[in-house]
């Protein structure tokens, strides 16, 4: 299997092993991907561990993928999921004839892992790192919500025009600058205003009578 040498072999049987291995992982695919990723990187490390290369790097590399794993299911913040990463690479390249050949099946590592969520348009998503999915979207529906609620809270207040409306512009409501529109009317700068309505961060506005303002 001398052909196995070759930089750019290795590349692209780290590259389908990797994809096989992360997209078991990733999808739901009846084991098929995990036992071709298996097949594929232990054809990878039986050819390359050596007596100078202990069984180690095999380990070094099962931890990395057991280290994701956790990262996925339990953890679901990314940060034992590089170390995990970093494990793998450096037991691809450790036992690689050359420095070129082991930057190769790092890249190949790269690309494979990447390529992998490719199958998920494809199969059933194993829901892996689903908790930071679902923190990283309640917190922007509390954003987003904290945001409405300021906004809302503007209706029935006064302000004043800090450009012209054409019919929109911007409104300085408290101190703070608002973007805003008159509906179909246009305002000149420094025209007292009243918040009318909110939508969003749609905020309608018309201009108060002189009679209003000396009436406030």
């Amino acid at each position: 299997m001398e052909w196995l040498d070759i930089a750019s072999v290795g590349f692209v049987v780290v590259l389908l092993g990797t994809l096989f291995l992360f997209g078991e992982l990733l999808v739901r695919a009846k084991g098929l991907f995990g036992l071709l990723g298996v097949a594929i990187m232990s054809f990878y490390f039986s050819h390359h561990l050596t007596g100078d290369t202990g069984f180690w790097v095999v380990i070094l590399y099962l931890v990395g993928l057991a280290l994701i794993m956790v990262d996925g299911k339990v953890i679901s913040d990314g940060t034992i999921a590089l170390l995990g990463i970093a494990l793998m690479i450096v037991g691809l390249a450790v036992p690689s004839p050359s420095v070129i050949y082991g930057i190769l099946v790092g890249m190949g590592f790269l690309v494979g892992g990447f390529g992998s969520a490719l199958f998920l348009k494809v199969f059933p998503s194993r829901n892996m790192w689903s908790k930071m999915t679902l923190r990283d979207r309640l917190t922007g529906d509390q954003g987003y919500n904290s945001m409405n609620e300021e906004y809302k809270s503007l209706i029935g207040k006064r302000g004043k025009t800090i450009t012209p409306f054409r019919p929109t512009g911007s409104v300085e409501i408290e101190g703070k600058p608002y973007s805003a529109t008159s509906g179909s009317h246009w305002l000149q700068e420094n025209e007292q205003v009243e918040v009318v309505s909110v939508s969003g961060t749609y905020i309608l506005v018309k201009k108060i009578e002189e009679q209003d303002i000396e009436d406030k």
